[in-house]
Parts: structure tokens; sequence; C-alpha cells
């Protein structure tokens, strides 16, 4: 079979049957004639040939650092969301967070493998700069900012200003925080700096000391930064965690020194992941739109593909503190 023999048995052109294997516009007459002839005749198109003839694989590179991510995961449905209805296909790429792998990738997909990569990105060296800026498809940045860059992300800073805020109202006059390490922008560095602004915008700048910085993203992380923080500042009557799974780590290492949460000392993290509900007390988190971020990632590159170069652009995502048991109480605060 070829498009000449499926349009004469749909009666319709082989500019239409053309149209409708690219995902052009046809009537919705013609367009179920087609699919009735392809589901009969079990026709597929040759991706080679569409390749040849369009210039375009209709596939879509996505680097990721960890497959193992609720976050992440989120963010792959909702580019998916797009894709699917796009009529492009995800190439996945799991880099297990090491930045050599990052430019690997980026490499290979540059050498037009795909027609378009989204990053959800981690550290930017001078490495991921100078290839980001001769990427020859075009590229969409999730999670992190990087200027003269297409990027979607969240208010990371903000966050954990409220999120630390929120804690010294409440009467937390010891509060320590727990990092990822700075080289990640958002995670690491912003939301360490939005901890900071907070403790000294209320006159409370000594506590700017109160940190210390994993060595991961695992439990065991949290669990060990937890008793370095402790050991290092004295004890402290509030945590804060970059992320989820690093406070659940803490909250396990202050049940092993008989540390009463929340009675004694108050914990957050951040993600809202489902690990954070199902913990005793349960976590006080901070809510990001995971999946919406990937959604917008998808529209941005879908964009991209469409018009060509144009102006790079950033949309920046707010939050939500979600309260709970870790925090004393239940609730949600807009941020």
């Amino acid at each position: 079979m070829n498009i000449a023999e499926i349009a004469k048995l749909a009666g319709v052109s082989s500019a239409a049957v053309s149209r409708y294997f690219n995902h052009g516009y046809i009537s919705e007459e013609k367009k179920e004639s087609i699919r009735k002839v392809v589901e009969q005749t079990g026709y597929r198109p040759s991706m080679q040939a569409q390749t040849l003839r369009t210039k375009k694989t209709r596939l879509i590179g996505v680097i990721l650092p960890r497959i193992d991510s609720a976050s992440i995961s989120s963010m792959i449905a909702g580019i998916l969301s797009v894709s699917n209805v796009s009529g492009y296909h995800l190439l996945l790429t799991d880099t297990q967070n090491d930045p050599a792998k990052e430019l690997e990738s980026l490499s290979i997909f540059n050498e037009k493998q795909v027609d378009g990569v989204i990053l959800i990105a981690t550290v930017f060296t001078a490495a991921h700069r100078k290839l980001l800026k001769n990427m020859s498809v075009p590229v969409v940045l999730i999670g992190q900012s990087l200027p003269g860059s297409n990027c979607v992300c969240h208010d990371d800073y903000h966050a954990t200003y409220e999120l630390t805020e929120m804690f010294l109202n409440k009467g937390r006059k010891r509060l320590g925080f727990i990092s990822v390490f700075h080289q990640d922008q958002a995670a690491g560095a912003e939301r360490f700096r939005g901890y900071c602004d907070a403790v000294k915008h209320k006159g409370a700048a000594d506590l700017a000391e109160n940190y210390v910085v994993s060595d991961g993203f695992t439990l065991d992380s949290g669990f060990q930064a937890a008793r370095n923080l402790l050991e290092r500042r004295g004890m402290v009557d509030g945590i804060i965690c970059a992320t989820d799974t690093l406070a659940v780590g803490a909250l396990q290492y202050l049940k092993s020194r008989e540390i009463l949460v929340p009675d004694q000392v108050w914990l957050a993290g951040h993600g809202d992941s489902s690990l954070s509900g199902v913990t005793t007390p349960t976590v006080t988190t901070v809510h990001y739109s995971y999946e919406e971020c990937g959604m917008l990632a998808g529209q941005m590159l879908m964009e991209l593909l469409e018009k060509g170069k144009m102006a790079a652009k950033e949309v920046r995502l707010g939050c939500q503190v979600v309260v709970k048991g870790s925090g004393g109480g239940e609730g949600v605060r807009n941020g």
C-alpha cells in the first residue's frame, strides 16, 4: 500500500492523505474516510520516508535527571499531554544527575536526531551554556532559569521565603535549613537564598548560619544531614529541607533520637510528594505545579517548532505552602 492507493480507497486526494499523516488540516469528513481505510488495511507510513520528505522526525528529546522522581514523572505527563495531541513522540534519556551525561545527551540530540529538546535542568556549567547557545534545534528548559533561553520554572525563592516566614511567625526561634548543593540554582541556591533572606528580614540573621548541605537527594542523605545539623548547631526547634525526601530522612533521624515532631521540632520539605503524606506525622511542604510546568514547556516547544526562532521567554509559576502535621496543623497558603 502507498499514499496514492489509500487516497483512492478513501475517495480523497493524495495531498489530503499526506496532511492526515502529517497532522495538517483536513475536514472531519475526509479525516474519517482516511481513518477507516487505514484501519481496514493496517497501513503505516514509513517514518524514514516522512523524515526525508518533511525534514522532521516527529520526535522530541527529553533529558531528565532521574526517572524515579515523582516530580519528574508529573512533568513528563504534562509534556505528553501536549506531544500526543501534536503527533510527536518522546525520546527520554536519564542522566542520573550527572552533568557530563546531560552534555552528552544534548550533543546527540543536537545532531538532528530530534526536532526539539526539553531539558529538565539541574546545573549550568560553562560547557552547558556554550552548547545550549549553539544548539541547532529549539530547546526549552524546565525547572531552571537561564537568561537568553526559553524556560518554564517555579518561584523557588519566594516558596522558601514564605515557608521560613511562617515558621518564624509561629514561634520557631532556633530554625535550621538542610540544602542541596548550590550548583543546582533552583532547589539549591534559590531555596537557600529564600531561607536566608527570610530570617534576616525577621531580625534573626544569626539563623542564616544554621544550615548544612546534603550530599544527595535520598532519605539517607536527609538522615545524615539532620544529624550533622544538630551536631554542628545544637538543638533546633524547626528544620526546613530543600526537598520532601530530605525532610522524611530528617524525620527518621529525629525519631531515632526520640525527638518529638512537631512537639519539639517542626519540619518541612518542598515538592508536595506522596511521600510527605504517608509519614507519621505527615510533612509540611510546598506544592509546585509540576504537571502544568511540563505542559507549558511542551506548548512552548510546539510554538517554537511552528514559528521558528522567537525571542526567548520565561514562564515562572507560583506555589502553595501546604501545612501538615509536622508543621503544627493542616492548611494551605498561596505563594
